[in-house]
């Protein structure tokens, strides 16, 4: 007598909804159909033993996945992709909770991502940039990291100066020359090694910062980047470092952004809000996404109201109605990026002047 599994009458053939969380080590995975939990597992991390357990578990279904983003970037949805199945990945600070859940296990969290797969309970996931764009922008990622090394190490050496009382350049802003001049300080023979470590590990990084801007110069020649790359420049006070990094990060066509609002919203330049019935009350922006980006933005500001008198009306405009120059840039800073996303997508120059 053959023996039929009660799964197989139930999902045979039908749309699976699976919900992994993942971590370093292990995956818990649900499984749900037709509205309801068929299958919970945990196993090893590795991608091999999941893809063999959704294709011999689950052979004749149509399979969704859905897990948050982490810290292993986009390779499991790039493979899970490949192989045909169906794959989300979500920011975790838009996936649905009810607020008096006190309780959180990665079970319970495999459990509602394949309910709020299986629902739709979430706009949208994330863009997944391509592998291509993925590997090109980690050399500005990795000049982000190695810049706040040599901040961290620049300080640590003005740090060791001052606490034993050894006499530095009095300039407020020390550079290169003078921290080459330190090289030739007499000191004791343990304070000696620790200022020679410092320096040659500093002289390092300034070494590795010259090989990962120069190759961000070799990006704005790729024939991929070329064209946004003319167009960003001209944007008022965006150089060659900066519309780089920017089209790495962001596209180099915006398409996944509809509006000037959703990519204001993605920065997030956009201000907060707490309203209800006839109260309306706005707060300071949403910070979310990246705030390298946000900072950029706002750090170039400065640089476009010198230039652009529109961008320099917009920013006295905001000045004197809310009497923060915080704000004033916030908001400028919010018009540039909406403007670079209208010049990207019509394929034009920036044009100065223009207030609309």
């Amino acid at each position: 007598m053959k023996i039929y599994k009660v799964q197989e009458f139930v999902v045979k053939g039908k749309e699976i909804f699976v919900g992994l969380e993942d971590s370093k080590r292990t995956w818990k995975l649900a499984v749900r159909c037709d509205k309801m939990i068929i299958h919970q597992t945990a196993m090893e991390a590795r991608y091999t033993v999941l893809i063999s357990y959704l294709k011999h578990r689950f052979p004749e279904c149509v399979i969704h996945l859905i897990y948050e983003a982490g810290f292993k970037g986009f390779n499991l949805y790039d493979r899970l992709t490949e192989d045909g199945v169906d794959c989300v990945v979500i920011p975790p600070h838009v996936v649905t909770e009810p607020k008096v859940n006190r309780i959180k296990t990665d079970k319970r969290d495999a459990r509602r991502l394949a309910q709020v797969l299986e629902s739709h309970d979430f706009k949208h996931g994330c863009y997944v940039p391509d592998r291509e764009r993925r590997e090109d922008r980690q050399i500005s990622r990795t000049l982000i990291g190695i810049q706040r090394d040599i901040v961290a190490t620049r300080n640590r050496i003005r740090t060791l100066l001052s606490f034993h009382g050894i006499e530095a350049p009095e300039k407020n802003t020390w550079g290169r020359k003078e921290f080459k001049k330190l090289e030739g300080l007499s000191l004791p023979s343990s304070l000696q090694i620790s200022l020679t470590v410092l320096l040659t590990h500093l002289q390092q990084l300034w070494e590795h910062q010259l090989v990962l801007r120069k190759a961000l110069r070799e990006l704005c020649r790729k024939e991929r980047y070329r064209k946004a790359f003319a167009i960003a420049k001209t944007l008022p006070g965006i150089g060659w470092f900066t519309a780089i990094r920017l089209i790495l990060e962001l596209g180099e066509d915006l398409a996944q952004f509809g509006s000037g609002k959703k990519i204001a919203s993605f920065i997030g330049i956009t201000c907060s809000e707490h309203s209800t019935g006839e109260t309306e009350r706005k707060g300071r922006i949403t910070g979310m996404g990246s705030g390298f980006i946000r900072a950029v933005l706002i750090e170039n500001s400065w640089m476009s109201i010198k230039k652009d008198p529109a961008l320099l009306a917009k920013f006295m405009r905001v000045w004197r109605s809310s009497g923060s120059k915080k704000k004033a840039i916030v908001a400028v800073a919010r018009v540039l990026i909406v403007r670079f996303r209208a010049c990207l997508v019509l394929g034009t120059p920036y044009v100065q002047g223009v207030t609309q």
